[in-house]
């Protein structure tokens, strides 16, 4: 709508300069986030997991759709733990705050205890996001703009199940992106089940040499320098204001 109104567009990913053929200028900064790629030592790794009740002797899972949670996502989590179809690797799993009680509801039907699921840790929110995405072998979650960008800096490989909108499907548009690239799979919301979530884990999870090379083609769209890129632009426009 404000794209050929305006003085200038800041975008986050070069393609999305394809969605804006109106616009008078169009710079692609990348989008700020405060999540940045840590170097976390195998001490600093151990107590996180520790603090979560976790031990560092399998690969790891991060699943998060949200602080609201993502419902289709916390239903194929569970019925992929219900199936036990977790195997060889350990889940870290933020369910939203609004969804929590009705996740570990769902647990309890089945006689399971929320907090007792082996190799599997369940939270309603997550307040280190930063340090988990860092130690992270492969990341499930929605893929929105600033999940997208925050992945790319971290360089972590993921399973993305994009938000469905019936108007505009951005964030599959941002999904497809990292999937071209080699550094991420894509399941449509629709098509979402714990079985075809725990096939696509199985088929990564447990090579390392894949993760890995997977984390480095994210590398290659991540943003440098983006608060002085924004910076610059806005004080371009206020400097050629005042100079009219």
């Amino acid at each position: 709508m404000f794209a050929k109104k305006v003085d200038c567009v800041l975008v986050g990913f070069e393609e999305a300069k394809n969605w804006l053929k109106d616009a008078q200028k169009i710079v692609v900064t990348g989008n700020p986030t405060k999540i940045k790629k840590l170097n976390i030592a195998q001490n600093q790794k151990e107590k996180i997991l520790a603090d979560l009740g976790i031990k560092n002797h399998l690969p790891i899972v991060l699943i998060f759709g949200g602080s609201q949670g993502a419902q289709a996502i916390n239903e194929a989590t569970v019925e992929l733990i219900k199936a036990k179809l977790n195997k060889d690797y350990q889940i870290i799993w933020a369910t939203g705050r609004n969804q929590y009680d009705i996740v570990k509801e769902s647990f309890e039907k089945a006689m399971i205890s929320i907090k007792n699921i082996k190799d599997v840790k369940v939270v309603s929110y997550i307040y280190n996001m930063e340090e988990l995405i860092n130690i992270a072998d492969l990341v499930i979650c929605r893929s929105g703009a600033m999940t997208i960008t925050e992945l790319a800096i971290c360089g972590k490989p993921a399973i993305f199940i994009p938000l469905p909108s019936k108007s505009a499907n951005r964030q599959e548009d941002n999904a497809r992106v990292l999937e071209k690239l080699g550094s991420a799979k894509v399941i449509l919301n629709h098509e979402l089940t714990g079985e075809k979530l725990a096939t696509q884990i199985d088929s990564m999870i447990h090579d390392k040499a894949k993760l890995q090379k997977m984390g480095n083609s994210a590398t290659t769209i991540a943003p440098s320098d983006v608060e002085e890129k924004i910076y610059d632009e806005i004080l371009k426009i206020v400097n050629n204001k005042m100079n009219d």
